[in-house]
């Protein structure tokens, strides 16, 4: 691992001089794809200098226990040893984490879909709590959310609702909540206070911009219409809601929360290349096999991933077992523990299978 390393700091001090190249810094291209390489390489690179760094000052310590000492020196130095062996595991550590491959889709912005799935009403009034749910952590983050498209029912429950989620690192958080999720509860609608199980589905997708994912104009079909539900005086009056049909693919995506038709036509193609890529993932997983899944990164819309149950105010992740009996304050969108430990979760799953970037 060692030598990955070296190369790895190599390349980033190359980059170091590549970015005050002139050539490269009148490119906007080549600017940014170095810049991000770097930034990508950052929190390695920097993490393994110290490790050299804490690397020399132990071998030097252990030197000094060779030599003729006082006994106040000999434990000043036995001290200095201990401190920096500390230091030195807790970044061998650290690194193994930071050499894991590391999904490009990162650091991307999220489009979040959620739908109320079995339950009828009920499972409707869940899926406006998910978005809640998601909308208070984003907020705690310092991220921007952004409503795209959203079908109500009478009862203020979402039937689908559809949210980018702008902020860096969104998606490396919230990528393992693709899934369906569970809730039991006594509904609102239910007057002989009997418990009911609904389920509403969520899908989390990156971002994709235009040189991810190029669409051709000759292969979408643009509809428009007039919106439905809450929106003023534009509803049902101008044709400012938007549907982007992929013909290649038959991926369909729709818009109609603002009343400008381009800007409904924007965000409908910003779903439909979230859309088509997340297609894409789903078919090469697929092709590979169950054997590339990861136990917490499947993604597969249909398992159920999470029970949230109000009378024991209990919060369940099947996937790794974990149980949180703090049911209000996830929902209010206390989520770090669940996500945190879904992350070493897969972290883990990572280096028991021995991948390492370079590896």
């Amino acid at each position: 691992m060692l030598d990955r390393l070296q190369a790895l700091a190599d390349r980033y001090e190359k980059l170091s001089e590549l970015l005050c190249d002139p050539d490269v810094a009148g490119d906007a291209k080549k600017l940014r794809e170095y810049s991000k390489e770097q930034s990508d390489l950052q929190e390695t690179y920097d993490a393994y200098m110290e490790y050299k760094s804490v690397s020399e000052q132990y071998e030097a310590a252990r030197a000094m226990q060779n030599e003729k000492l006082d006994d106040e020196m000999k434990e000043l130095v036995k001290m200095e040893l201990d401190e920096l062996s500390e230091r030195k595991t807790e970044l061998e550590e650290r690194i193994k984490v930071l050499m894991m491959p590391k999904d490009p889709n990162d650091d991307k912005n999220v489009i979040v879909e959620i739908r109320g799935a079995a339950g009828g009403d009920e499972a409707a009034l869940f899926a406006a709590d998910l978005y809640r749910m998601y909308s208070k952590f984003a907020d705690a983050q310092g991220w921007r959310t952004e409503v795209m498209d959203v079908n109500m029912n009478d009862l203020g429950g979402f039937k689908e609702i559809i949210f980018l989620v702008n902020g860096k690192g969104a998606y490396s958080k919230l990528k393992f909540e693709s899934g369906a999720h569970r809730v039991q509860r006594i509904p609102t609608t239910e007057s002989g206070g009997r418990i009911h199980t609904s389920t509403s589905t969520v899908a989390v997708m990156p971002e994709m911009e235009d040189f991810d994912i190029e669409i051709n104009d000759s292969d979408i079909r643009v509809d428009t219409f007039c919106s439905s539900g809450a929106g003023g005086q534009s509803v049902n009056t101008t044709k400012s809601a938007v549907r982007v049909t992929h013909i290649p693919t038959g991926i369909v995506a729709t818009c109609q929360d603002g009343k400008s038709q381009n800007s409904n036509k924007e965000k409908a193609l910003q779903v439909l290349r979230a859309r088509i890529y997340d297609k894409m993932q789903q078919e090469e997983m697929e092709k590979y096999g169950a054997e590339r899944k990861s136990k917490v990164g499947t993604g597969d819309r249909s398992e159920r991933i999470r029970t949230y149950n109000f009378p024991q105010s209990r919060v369940t992740d099947h996937r790794i077992g974990l149980t949180l009996h703090r049911l209000d304050a996830v929902l209010n969108g206390d989520m770090e523990e669940i996500i945190s430990a879904l992350t070493i979760a897969s972290q883990t799953e990572q280096m028991e299978k021995g991948e390492y970037a370079g590896a």
